[in-house]
């Protein structure tokens, strides 16, 4: 099954906010350490907020903090809301099926589409940062290149060269 870009999204944010310890990043801020386009992450964010999974706090002092019903949350949960209850493949659409009225594939799709989203149901936001997972975010999170496990120094958007003393 192939998950929509805005369910991999919100994924990814409540992971990084898992691992965010203290800090609090803002939408910008993930955004860009998702390479992801601003707009696209707001929206992702807005549903996780609507959803009680996050905080956004604007102005000073802002940003992004996961709710503890956000490190709690059941990833199944999470999926369904985002991927929404529809068919997994469009017998009605611009060309309809001519085997719509005695289809039997819709409803297996169905089915083994409603067995992937339960078996994701008993893993939480929690779960899926464990430890080896939640120090590899971390460093991915504050700048780390994962290929070769150092911290980049970012200033601008850009690595930074190497400083004088």
């Amino acid at each position: 099954m192939r998950l929509l870009r805005s369910t991999d999204l919100a994924l990814r944010v409540l992971m990084r906010l898992a691992v965010a310890g203290g800090s609090s990043p803002t939408t910008r801020d993930v955004a860009d350490g998702m390479d992801v386009p601003y707009t696209h992450l707001a929206k992702v964010v807005a549903e996780l907020q609507h959803m009680g999974l996050l905080e956004a706090r604007r102005g000073r002092g802002g940003g992004l903090t996961l709710t503890e019903q956000g490190r709690t949350a059941s990833v199944g949960a999470v999926v369904r809301a985002f991927e929404g209850s529809g068919d997994v493949v469009d017998c009605e659409g611009p060309t309809p099926c001519p085997l719509n009225a005695a289809c039997r594939l819709r409803g297996a799709l169905r089915r083994a589409q409603e067995a992937f989203f339960t078996s994701l149901d008993p893993v939480t936001v929690a779960d899926i940062v464990a430890e080896p997972t939640g120090a590899l975010l971390l460093g991915i999170s504050r700048g780390a290149d994962p290929r070769d496990g150092q911290a980049a120094d970012l200033r601008d958007g850009q690595a930074a060269g190497p400083r004088d003393g």
